[in-house]
């Protein structure tokens, strides 16, 4: 291209438009101010011209003077005195045939007026008029002269000339542009001034980089993974990106949406009071079960509104279930070869010393032993993971070096979906886990687990109980809130909470009683619905 057009930043144009739209705003009321004045001199010129005229022609002088061999020589110092007294142009007497008798100019004196006289002005009329005559373009009034008798005898004509009236008109206008400056010079200020204040608004971005931004926010808004949603401080939606679209439904929660849950109103309060995020909240939203982060965003050290950043509880347990089968599975092989290496190293020393029967002794003791357990396991738990499960926490009461005991009466042959075996893993795993830690924390080497089950009728249960320190009756509720533990350390309070949400899936109960070993014992009651009923 030859020329490259020229890029004007936002203040810039805003200071242009802003400024333009006064000066002609001033320029327009002005040329009406001009307009009007030109008006109102011309109405008030015309009237004084016809007062005038008037004067002229009721000046008894002058009426009586028509009667004179000479009338000029009596009208004509009369004419001027009210000429000069008014400030006419001209005052002008004619007679009945349109002769002068009196003129400004002494040379038009005798002779017949440029303009002719109306046949109206002789019928008792006045006319005010516009018209261009010898002295030039004028304002003219003319008016009928009335003798004693009450017959017209002449005209009265009185000119105020447009030259002297633009005159005045001029100055009036040079009076308007002075004051048109004061509002043109304040708006002009008060362009670049507003202009400034836009630009610091905007953070001085170009509306090209603001648009820029507001797609890169939307695309960032849209990726993320979790429910994000963005409320006002009235408590109402803002926006929300794809995934809360997706998880609550366009139809139910949208833009303008005002919030109505109590526990998120509350939470909502204190993030904008103290300014501070909440993290892995657990609220009720739409009637779904929820753990949310919410985070205040500022401007000008004001909080605007809240975030708030949600993952469905479902979710959560199952990547905690999956953490938790992770876990299992490496406790399991942590405490097989904590286990098997004690029995290694006590087989080396026996082999060493020359014990060989005692090796042998040893070896066989071993092997029956863990035959037993995996043989019962077999053929007393038709599913294999819940089997699973069991197993390892023999293993992992041998690491604790806590004694576990499952009851050789115990039977489970009923069949169990995938879904239904992995709920009750989550349940029967998380207490066997603490009622192993409860009695290893009480009793050390003397602690003890006892673990019994049934499918025997309509329910299946399990009995848990440990020679732990015991739960206190005012205790019970509590322990299955989230994040409550009476452990130290960090990522505790949690494995309750995963027991309640799903014996809520399974429809099914826990009750908490003193155990006969001293401690507490659990009792977990799921009913057989559906696949539950299996070979029953």
């Amino acid at each position: 291209m030859l020329f490259k057009p020229i890029r004007l930043s936002l203040l810039t144009q805003i200071a242009l438009l802003l400024a333009l739209v006064v000066i002609i705003s001033t320029f327009l009321v002005s040329l009406l101010f001009s307009s009007m004045i030109d008006e109102m001199i011309e109405s008030y010129m015309g009237k004084q011209a016809m007062t005038v005229a008037k004067l002229a022609a009721q000046n008894e002088g002058i009426i009586h003077a028509f009667n004179e061999q000479n009338p000029t020589d009596t009208m004509q110092p009369i004419a001027e005195t009210i000429r000069k007294t008014t400030g006419a142009s001209y005052v002008t007497i004619v007679n009945k045939k349109g002769i002068r008798y009196t003129n400004p100019n002494p040379d038009s004196i005798g002779k017949h007026t440029a303009t002719s006289n109306d046949a109206s002005l002789l019928k008792e009329q006045s006319v005010i008029y516009k018209d261009t005559g010898v002295s030039g373009p004028a304002i003219k009034a003319k008016t009928p002269i009335w003798n004693e008798q009450g017959n017209v005898i002449g005209v009265s004509s009185v000119g105020f000339l447009l030259n002297d009236i633009e005159d005045q008109a001029a100055a009036y206008r040079i009076k308007i542009i002075q004051l048109a400056i004061i509002p043109l010079t304040i708006g002009i200020i008060g362009a670049m001034v507003i202009a400034r204040r836009i630009r610091k608004i905007i953070l001085g971005l170009e509306p090209e980089e603001i648009s820029s931004l507001f797609k890169e926010k939307q695309a960032t808004l849209e990726s993320i993974r979790d429910a994000t949603i963005v409320i006002n401080t009235h408590n109402q939606i803002s926006s929300m990106n794809k995934k809360a679209r997706l998880l609550f439904g366009d139809q139910t929660i949208q833009k303008g949406y005002a919030i109505k849950e109590e526990k998120l109103q509350a939470l909502l309060r204190e993030v904008l009071t103290f300014k501070e995020e909440r993290v892995n909240q657990t609220i009720v939203f739409d009637n779904q079960l929820l753990i949310a982060d919410l985070s205040p965003f500022l401007q000008n050290g004001q909080t605007e509104g809240v975030v708030l950043t949600a993952r469905p509880v479902s979710e959560v347990e199952k990547l905690a279930e999956e953490l938790s089968q992770i876990k299992a599975f490496s406790d399991n092989m942590r405490a097989q070869n904590h286990e098997f290496l004690n029995r290694l190293n006590t087989l080396y020393g026996l082999l060493r010393l020359g014990q060989y029967e005692r090796a042998i002794q040893l070896i066989s003791q071993e092997v029956q032993e863990r035959q037993d357990v995996i043989s019962f396991l077999v053929s007393s738990v038709s599913d294999p993971v819940i089997a699973a499960c069991l197993l390892g926490k023999v293993n992992r009461s041998k690491e604790l070096q806590v004694q576990l005991n499952i009851d050789i009466e115990s039977s489970l042959s009923v069949s169990l979906t995938a879904g239904e075996s992995q709920q009750i893993v989550s349940v029967i795993g998380n207490i066997i886990d603490n009622a192993l830690e409860a009695a290893r924390a009480y009793n050390g080497k003397e602690g003890k687990v006892s673990v019994s089950f049934t499918d025997f009728g309509k329910d299946i249960v399990f009995d848990i109980e440990d020679n732990g320190a015991g739960i206190p009756a005012h205790m019970e509720e509590v322990i299955f809130k989230e994040g409550y533990t009476t452990k130290t350390g960090e990522n505790h309070g949690i494995g309750l909470m995963i027991v309640r949400h799903a014996l809520q899936k399974l429809e099914g109960d826990i009750y908490m009683d003193k155990s006969q070993l001293g401690g507490t014992r659990f009792t977990i009651v799921l009913p057989k619905k559906g696949a539950l009923y299996g070979n029953d």
